[in-house]
Protein backbone atom coordinates (compact mmCIF):
# COMPACT_ATOMS: atom_id res chain seq x y z
CA UNK A 1 0.00 0.00 0.00
CA UNK A 2 1.07 3.44 -1.06
CA UNK A 3 1.27 6.28 1.43
CA UNK A 4 1.36 9.82 0.73
CA UNK A 5 3.22 12.15 2.97
CA UNK A 6 -0.07 13.75 4.78
CA UNK A 7 -1.39 10.50 6.07
CA UNK A 8 2.05 9.16 6.69
CA UNK A 9 1.66 12.10 9.23
CA UNK A 10 1.29 10.12 12.42
CA UNK A 11 3.12 7.78 14.75
CA UNK A 12 2.24 5.17 17.37
CA UNK A 13 0.92 6.28 20.24
CA UNK A 14 3.39 6.05 22.95
CA UNK A 15 0.69 5.33 25.28
CA UNK A 16 -1.82 3.23 26.23
CA UNK A 17 -5.47 4.71 26.39
CA UNK A 18 -6.22 5.86 29.76
CA UNK A 19 -9.57 6.09 31.11
CA UNK A 20 -9.67 9.63 33.60
CA UNK A 21 -13.41 9.69 34.13
CA UNK A 22 -15.43 12.94 33.94
CA UNK A 23 -12.67 15.82 33.26
CA UNK A 24 -11.88 17.96 36.47
CA UNK A 25 -12.66 21.89 36.13
CA UNK A 26 -9.46 23.28 37.07
CA UNK A 27 -9.38 25.69 40.50
CA UNK A 28 -11.23 28.49 40.20
CA UNK A 29 -8.71 31.04 41.29
CA UNK A 30 -5.88 29.57 38.12
CA UNK A 31 -8.91 29.64 36.05
CA UNK A 32 -8.98 33.30 36.39
CA UNK A 33 -5.46 34.24 37.28
CA UNK A 34 -4.44 32.70 33.42
CA UNK A 35 -8.00 33.23 31.59
CA UNK A 36 -8.62 30.10 30.35
CA UNK A 37 -10.79 30.01 27.42
CA UNK A 38 -14.21 28.64 28.51
CA UNK A 39 -13.61 25.61 25.76
CA UNK A 40 -10.47 24.48 27.93
CA UNK A 41 -11.00 22.26 31.06
CA UNK A 42 -7.85 21.67 33.12
CA UNK A 43 -7.56 18.57 34.86
CA UNK A 44 -7.09 19.50 38.71
CA UNK A 45 -3.55 18.19 38.98
CA UNK A 46 -2.40 21.72 37.22
CA UNK A 47 -1.05 23.57 40.31
CA UNK A 48 1.31 25.52 38.19
CA UNK A 49 0.35 28.48 36.10
CA UNK A 50 2.92 28.10 33.45
CA UNK A 51 1.38 24.73 32.89
CA UNK A 52 -1.71 26.16 31.88
CA UNK A 53 -0.16 29.49 29.89
CA UNK A 54 1.66 26.73 28.34
CA UNK A 55 -1.53 25.40 26.62
CA UNK A 56 -3.44 28.50 26.69
CA UNK A 57 -1.19 29.92 24.04
CA UNK A 58 -0.13 26.90 21.97
CA UNK A 59 -3.55 25.61 21.34
CA UNK A 60 -6.33 28.21 19.85
CA UNK A 61 -9.97 27.31 19.13
CA UNK A 62 -11.64 29.75 17.20
CA UNK A 63 -15.84 29.10 17.34
CA UNK A 64 -18.20 29.78 14.78
CA UNK A 65 -15.10 30.07 12.16
CA UNK A 66 -17.40 28.92 9.50
CA UNK A 67 -21.00 29.77 8.77
CA UNK A 68 -23.46 27.34 7.91
CA UNK A 69 -22.85 27.95 4.05
CA UNK A 70 -19.46 27.76 4.40
CA UNK A 71 -19.93 24.18 5.91
CA UNK A 72 -22.05 22.85 3.47
CA UNK A 73 -19.84 24.15 0.71
CA UNK A 74 -17.15 22.12 2.03
CA UNK A 75 -19.04 19.31 2.53
CA UNK A 76 -20.73 19.89 -0.87
CA UNK A 77 -17.52 19.16 -2.35
CA UNK A 78 -16.27 16.77 -0.10
CA UNK A 79 -18.62 14.22 -0.10
CA UNK A 80 -18.71 12.49 -3.58
CA UNK A 81 -15.41 12.07 -2.75
CA UNK A 82 -15.69 10.70 0.49
CA UNK A 83 -19.14 8.34 -0.07
CA UNK A 84 -16.28 5.84 -2.72
CA UNK A 85 -14.31 5.20 0.51
CA UNK A 86 -15.11 2.84 2.94
CA UNK A 87 -14.41 3.30 7.12
CA UNK A 88 -11.59 1.82 8.36
CA UNK A 89 -11.66 0.48 11.96
CA UNK A 90 -8.43 -1.00 12.01
CA UNK A 91 -5.36 2.04 11.38
CA UNK A 92 -2.23 1.16 9.57
CA UNK A 93 -0.48 2.81 12.33
CA UNK A 94 -3.18 1.88 15.13
CA UNK A 95 -4.28 5.61 15.36
CA UNK A 96 -7.37 5.20 14.56
CA UNK A 97 -10.45 3.81 14.95
CA UNK A 98 -13.96 3.90 12.37
CA UNK A 99 -12.07 7.05 9.90
CA UNK A 100 -11.79 7.47 6.15
CA UNK A 101 -9.24 9.58 4.97
CA UNK A 102 -8.12 11.53 2.19
CA UNK A 103 -6.48 14.62 0.28
CA UNK A 104 -7.46 17.02 -1.82
CA UNK A 105 -5.29 19.77 -3.56
CA UNK A 106 -7.66 21.47 -5.95
CA UNK A 107 -10.53 23.15 -4.53
CA UNK A 108 -13.10 25.35 -6.09
CA UNK A 109 -12.95 29.02 -5.46
CA UNK A 110 -15.28 28.96 -2.69
CA UNK A 111 -13.03 26.97 -0.69
CA UNK A 112 -10.09 27.74 -1.84
CA UNK A 113 -11.42 31.09 0.01
CA UNK A 114 -12.27 29.64 3.07
CA UNK A 115 -9.03 27.35 3.13
CA UNK A 116 -6.80 30.58 2.70
CA UNK A 117 -8.44 32.17 5.31
CA UNK A 118 -7.05 28.83 7.28
CA UNK A 119 -3.85 29.44 6.13
CA UNK A 120 -3.57 33.32 6.68
CA UNK A 121 -4.26 32.37 10.60
CA UNK A 122 -2.68 29.81 11.10
CA UNK A 123 0.46 30.03 9.12
CA UNK A 124 2.99 33.05 9.34
CA UNK A 125 4.00 34.29 5.61
CA UNK A 126 7.33 33.37 6.14
CA UNK A 127 6.07 29.44 6.77
CA UNK A 128 4.69 27.74 3.58
CA UNK A 129 2.13 25.30 4.22
CA UNK A 130 1.50 22.17 2.66
CA UNK A 131 0.21 22.07 -0.54
CA UNK A 132 -2.13 18.78 0.06
CA UNK A 133 -5.45 19.07 2.58
CA UNK A 134 -5.51 16.41 4.65
CA UNK A 135 -9.70 14.94 4.60
CA UNK A 136 -10.47 12.83 8.35
CA UNK A 137 -13.68 11.77 7.90
CA UNK A 138 -14.64 9.40 11.35
CA UNK A 139 -17.42 7.52 11.85
CA UNK A 140 -19.51 8.33 15.09
CA UNK A 141 -18.41 5.34 16.65
CA UNK A 142 -14.69 5.98 15.84
CA UNK A 143 -12.36 7.98 17.55
CA UNK A 144 -9.02 9.10 17.36
CA UNK A 145 -6.27 7.46 19.76
CA UNK A 146 -3.58 9.54 21.69
CA UNK A 147 -0.77 9.98 19.30
CA UNK A 148 1.82 12.91 18.27
CA UNK A 149 2.27 14.37 14.92
CA UNK A 150 5.56 13.22 13.03
CA UNK A 151 7.42 16.55 12.30
CA UNK A 152 9.34 14.46 9.47
CA UNK A 153 6.39 14.51 7.48
CA UNK A 154 4.70 17.81 8.50
CA UNK A 155 6.11 20.92 10.73
CA UNK A 156 4.87 22.93 13.74
CA UNK A 157 1.53 23.86 13.10
CA UNK A 158 -2.03 22.15 12.96
CA UNK A 159 -4.66 23.66 11.63
CA UNK A 160 -8.20 21.58 11.72
CA UNK A 161 -12.05 22.84 10.90
CA UNK A 162 -14.49 20.41 12.54
CA UNK A 163 -17.44 19.69 10.24
CA UNK A 164 -20.68 18.18 11.31
CA UNK A 165 -20.60 17.02 15.01
CA UNK A 166 -19.32 18.47 18.18
CA UNK A 167 -16.44 16.29 19.69
CA UNK A 168 -14.17 16.30 22.28
CA UNK A 169 -10.21 17.21 21.50
CA UNK A 170 -8.02 15.49 24.55
CA UNK A 171 -4.44 16.66 25.26
CA UNK A 172 -2.26 14.94 27.95
CA UNK A 173 1.65 15.36 28.67
CA UNK A 174 3.37 12.94 27.24
CA UNK A 175 5.84 12.54 30.71
CA UNK A 176 3.00 13.38 32.94
CA UNK A 177 -0.19 11.82 32.55
CA UNK A 178 -1.66 13.54 35.13
CA UNK A 179 -1.75 16.70 32.89
CA UNK A 180 -4.44 17.10 30.59
CA UNK A 181 -6.84 18.75 29.53
CA UNK A 182 -10.08 18.46 27.76
CA UNK A 183 -11.39 21.03 24.85
CA UNK A 184 -14.70 21.33 23.16
CA UNK A 185 -14.34 21.43 19.40
CA UNK A 186 -17.64 22.82 18.40
CA UNK A 187 -19.06 22.28 15.27
CA UNK A 188 -17.43 25.01 12.66
CA UNK A 189 -15.21 25.71 14.62
CA UNK A 190 -10.78 25.95 14.43
CA UNK A 191 -8.18 24.59 16.10
CA UNK A 192 -4.57 25.95 15.63
CA UNK A 193 -2.32 23.40 17.27
CA UNK A 194 1.57 24.80 17.74
CA UNK A 195 4.29 24.54 20.46
CA UNK A 196 3.51 22.70 23.85
CA UNK A 197 0.59 21.23 22.77
CA UNK A 198 1.95 20.35 19.38
CA UNK A 199 5.02 18.03 20.83
CA UNK A 200 4.87 17.96 24.89
CA UNK A 201 1.26 16.64 25.00
CA UNK A 202 -0.55 14.01 22.50
CA UNK A 203 -3.75 14.74 21.43
CA UNK A 204 -6.95 12.75 20.58
CA UNK A 205 -10.51 12.47 19.67
CA UNK A 206 -12.65 11.34 22.74
CA UNK A 207 -14.95 7.96 21.60
CA UNK A 208 -18.72 8.61 22.82
CA UNK A 209 -18.22 6.24 25.56
CA UNK A 210 -15.75 9.26 27.16
CA UNK A 211 -17.20 12.13 25.48
CA UNK A 212 -17.72 14.40 28.88
CA UNK A 213 -16.81 18.22 28.98
CA UNK A 214 -17.37 19.64 32.21
CA UNK A 215 -19.89 17.01 33.55
CA UNK A 216 -21.48 17.45 30.08
CA UNK A 217 -21.95 14.35 27.76
CA UNK A 218 -21.28 14.98 24.25
CA UNK A 219 -22.41 13.05 21.49
CA UNK A 220 -20.56 12.84 18.93
CA UNK A 221 -21.60 12.10 15.16
CA UNK A 222 -20.42 11.81 12.14
CA UNK A 223 -16.87 14.32 11.95
CA UNK A 224 -14.80 15.86 9.27
CA UNK A 225 -11.71 17.51 10.07
CA UNK A 226 -10.16 19.39 7.01
CA UNK A 227 -6.11 19.65 8.27
CA UNK A 228 -3.94 21.93 6.90
CA UNK A 229 -0.16 21.63 8.32
CA UNK A 230 2.87 23.49 7.39
CA UNK A 231 5.95 22.35 5.76
CA UNK A 232 8.02 20.10 7.87
CA UNK A 233 12.20 21.71 9.35
CA UNK A 234 14.41 20.55 6.21
CA UNK A 235 16.52 18.98 8.80
CA UNK A 236 14.00 16.30 9.65
CA UNK A 237 13.50 15.14 5.73
CA UNK A 238 16.58 12.77 5.85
Amino acid sequence: MVFTVQLLCRIVPKIKIQSFGVSSVCHEAINKATDVPSSFSFSKNYENKSDIEDIVTSMTVYPDFLNPNEETSLMNELEPHMKKLRYEFDHWDNAIHGYRETERLKWNEENTVILDRVRKIAFPSNIAPLKFVHILDLDKKGWIKPHIDAVRFCGDTIAGLSLLTDSVMRLVHEKNKDLYVDILLKRRSLYVMKGVARFEYTHEILSNESSIFKNQKIEKDRRISVICRNEPDPKYKN
